[in-house]
């Protein structure tokens, strides 16, 4: 399909800032990222021990680097930084670190209450394990929405293919996260599904099947990593023994415009890549800016004549 097929100003792929900027036309809106305090039962003992492989919440999760401070002060201290530069902004409470519904009822209330009682808390985005959503979590997930803000579930699949997932100690099932999904889904809940690309083992055409699976689901809104590592994760063992490779910026961008196509046009893309090296990245060092990481993804999509969606296989029903 030529590249001349689609108006020129139509954008290459469906950015959720223009989900954000539909929603709350009035004012800017942040996601601050929040560590409630939660683990996983991949960590805990409950299924394994270690949690995932590639996994140390301190590369994606900077709440989580020190000792973890009170929520109250977390959205407080996000605040004032975030005011500094837009002083009229409003926020989304991202429950970020670790599986954030794996708790009593009565606990998850306390901990959202805090956000939801926040009047410049707009929204709330909670992430969290498929295998981590009983009725009882999502009933009280459902109880944070109201006219005025706005709710997500965020569940990692990161691959549909079960060697991987077993490869990667996830311990869930990909059946787990459709289960998962379609459960929110019905209560009218946006879903958010995480995918890492270039995993060990998986093919090009494994990872499309990933993006297939997720095409069929009544899922809003898609984040897209690529695989980095992390210290202190067993990625790093596997990684330093050359048993494991990292993918270079050209490959990601190719994977993820793959992975773009077959999303259809509906699901917002609220990331295109993982972390960028630092002290919690270890590799690849592509050794650019995160603007021009995001820049090569676009410009492979252009040089295909190719944007999100041109080879989705159908409609889905999404969440209200």
């Amino acid at each position: 399909m030529g590249f001349g097929t689609f108006p020129r100003l139509m954008p290459l792929y469906t950015r959720f800032s223009r989900t954000l900027k539909e929603l709350w036309p009035d004012f800017p809106v942040f996601k601050i990222p929040l560590h409630a305090g939660f683990t996983c039962p991949n960590r805990d003992g409950s299924k394994a021990v270690g949690g995932c492989v590639y996994c140390d919440n301190r590369s994606f999760a900077p709440e989580t680097r020190g000792p973890r401070k009170a929520v109250e002060e977390q959205i407080a201290r996000a605040k004032e930084r975030y005011r500094r530069r837009a002083p009229d902004a409003r926020f989304i409470a991202y429950y970020q670190a670790y599986s954030n519904t794996y708790g009593e009822p009565e606990r998850l209330r306390e901990i959202y209450d805090v956000a939801a009682n926040d009047p410049d808390i707009v929204g709330v985005s909670i992430g969290t394990r498929p295998d981590c959503a009983p009725e009882e979590a999502l009933d009280v997930v459902e109880t944070l929405r109201t006219p005025e803000r706005r709710v997500w579930v965020e569940y990692g699949l990161e691959s549909a293919h079960e060697e991987t997932l077993r490869w990667m100690n996830r311990c869930h099932t990909a059946a787990d996260f459709e289960d998962a999904v379609r459960r929110t889904a019905r209560r009218g809940l946006p879903v958010v599904a995480h995918v890492i690309l270039e995993l060990p083992g998986e093919t090009p055409e494994m990872q499309r099947e990933t993006a297939r699976f997720l095409a069929g689901l009544p899922v809003d809104s898609v984040k897209i990593h690529h695989l980095y590592v992390a210290p202190h994760t067993a990625l790093e063992g596997m990684w330093r023994r050359g048993e494991v490779a990292v993918p270079t910026l050209a490959e990601h961008a190719a994977r993820a415009a793959d992975f773009l196509e077959i999303l259809p046009e509906h699901m917002s893309i609220q990331r295109l890549i993982g972390e960028l090296p630092g002290e919690w990245c270890l590799a690849p060092d592509w050794k650019v800016t995160k603007p021009q990481a995001l820049a090569a993804v676009e410009a492979e999509l252009a040089r295909r004549g190719t944007r999100q969606g041109a080879k989705a296989p159908g409609p889905a029903v999404v969440a209200g």
